[in-house]
């Protein structure tokens, strides 16, 4: 593998920066704040190429999970400049979440490698990856960051990285893997928006569970869940918000749930309507 380039930028309001990083593929912004470096990975007998991006965070700060939380940055992944690649798919670890002067965030803080399976066109040829990617990073306050990533990925290695291997095996678990035995949903207007209420079976995570709840449409917000435990039953509710006000569909098929706890998580795609 041959990395071409990995460049990042740093916005908030009156600091601005851009570097170029050359072999090896690392990255620091100004006082070490987060160093972002690219794992090569390994070709997968589907053909798919499994690599992966560490970032390696300064004490006491945090970066985010894919829905952030009531103050996170979410991050962004841009694939668009790349050749051989139709597609790249984050596998996310388990999250911890934080709360903040009574603001919940979802992320991660010390060390998090991201695996990322990238699906190419021609699965026998090399990938030219070539991406730009967006994340915060919060201490007190939170800053936006953008990096450029850049590598050549082979076909030749073929063995699995063990770093990234350890992380896929601290993905959520399966609805069916969790013993989810159903996942319900009604909905209910409110003045600028939905109210949707989600009762999920499933045995306990911890004593302390959380639960996010994400819409596949982004232009749509949604709020912290409240929560409510009674023995196999966890109920969920939150508030769908449209951020230009317009109606929208809610399809449930749209809707994921994500329970937390116990340094678990339980990823459910769906519900189906209350009887």
């Amino acid at each position: 593998m041959t990395l071409r380039s990995i460049t990042q930028g740093l916005a908030a309001a009156l600091l601005a920066f851009s570097g170029a990083l050359a072999v090896p593929a690392s990255a620091q912004i100004p006082d070490n704040v987060v160093e972002a470096t690219l794992i090569p990975g390994w070709r997968m007998d589907s053909g798919n190429h499994m690599t992966a991006l560490r970032l390696r965070l300064a004490p006491g700060w945090k970066t985010y999970w894919r829905a952030p939380g009531d103050a996170g940055i979410p991050p962004q992944f841009d694939w668009a400049g790349s050749d051989n690649l139709l597609a790249a798919k984050p596998h996310w670890p388990v999250p911890e979440v934080y709360y903040i002067n009574g603001l919940r965030s979802v992320g991660y803080d010390g060390e998090v490698i991201i695996p990322l399976e990238l699906l190419p066109e021609a699965p026998g040829e090399p990938i030219m990856l070539t991406g730009r990617i967006e994340i915060g990073v919060c201490e007190e306050i939170c800053i936006p960051i953008s990096f450029n990533v850049g590598a050549d990925l082979e076909t030749a290695q073929t063995a699995p990285n063990p770093e990234i291997a350890r992380t896929l095996g601290r993905r959520p678990l399966t609805r069916d893997e969790a013993g989810v035995a159903a996942a319900r949903c009604r909905a209910a207007p409110i003045d600028d928006g939905l109210r949707l209420t989600a009762e999920i079976d499933m045995p306990p995570l911890s004593r302390d569970e959380e639960a996010v709840v994400e819409f596949a449409d982004k232009t749509v917000w949604v709020s912290t869940p409240n929560s409510q435990r009674l023995g196999g039953t966890l109920t969920l509710v939150a508030d769908l918000v449209p951020v230009d006000g317009a109606p929208f569909i809610l399809a449930r098929s749209d809707l994921r749930f994500t329970v937390l706890g116990g340094g678990q998580a339980v990823d459910i795609l769906g519900c189906t309507a209350t009887s």
